[in-house]
């Protein structure tokens, strides 16, 4: 969802505020001031729990941190790229599988007001005790609604996290290259937005 469907900071950067000021209150010296900037910048692509770790957090500044995410929510509405009316377009079942703190994630869903475009919609929510991670849910889905690997198509923005399970399970995977991102030379086909990615199902499966 995030920078696929809507720009991360379509949330407003105030909201995140709190969050990264807490971070920094609980900063012992251990990570350096551009460091910081750096690992602010990093979440609005990633998880913290990854920022964190790429950046040396120290277990009080993720601790700190997480308390502020883990209680988050965007107030409606929200706004999204606008060619998210193409997703009533592409044809075949849609499913939204989304990662980040489950009560901030939710409430995007909310707010992007796109539930009914997905036949269901899931999220690999890193506060959940029992996380099930990506790859195990792209696998349920498949397996729950008896589909054929070979006509489901993974499409995300994100190199590490939808793009990588998505080619471990052997599946087409689908780059949206939305402003800022870097191209992923593992995924099968990058696209530019919604309207190119209609055209590349239709084209796959000769819907059109």
């Amino acid at each position: 969802m995030d920078n696929c469907l809507a720009p991360a900071t379509a949330v407003g950067e105030a909201l995140y505020a709190p969050a990264f000021d807490a971070i920094c209150l609980a900063n012992d010296g251990s990570v350096s001031e551009s460091t910081l900037e750096a690992a602010f910048e990093d979440c609005w692509a990633h998880a913290l729990d990854w920022v964190a770790e790429r950046h040396g957090f120290t277990q009080a500044m993720l601790s700190e941190g997480w308390k502020v995410f883990e209680k988050m929510e965007v107030e409606p509405p929200m706004e999204g790229y606008d060619d998210l009316c193409e997703l009533e377009r592409i044809p075949g079942d849609l499913y939204l599988v989304t990662s980040g703190f489950r009560k901030l994630q939710a409430s995007k869903i909310r707010a992007l007001g796109i539930v009914a475009h997905f036949k269901e919609t899931f999220i690999d929510a890193i506060d959940d005790k029992d996380r099930v991670r990506k790859r195990p849910r792209f696998e349920w889905i498949i397996q729950s609604n008896s589909l054929d690997p070979s006509a489901v198509v993974i499409v995300g923005d994100n190199e590490q996290s939808e793009i990588k399970a998505g080619n471990q399970l052997g599946l087409r995977t689908v780059q949206t290259m939305r402003p800022g991102a870097t191209s992923a030379s593992s995924a099968t086909h990058r696209v530019n937005g919604l309207v190119e990615l209609r055209a590349l199902v239709d084209s796959l499966f000769e819907t059109g």
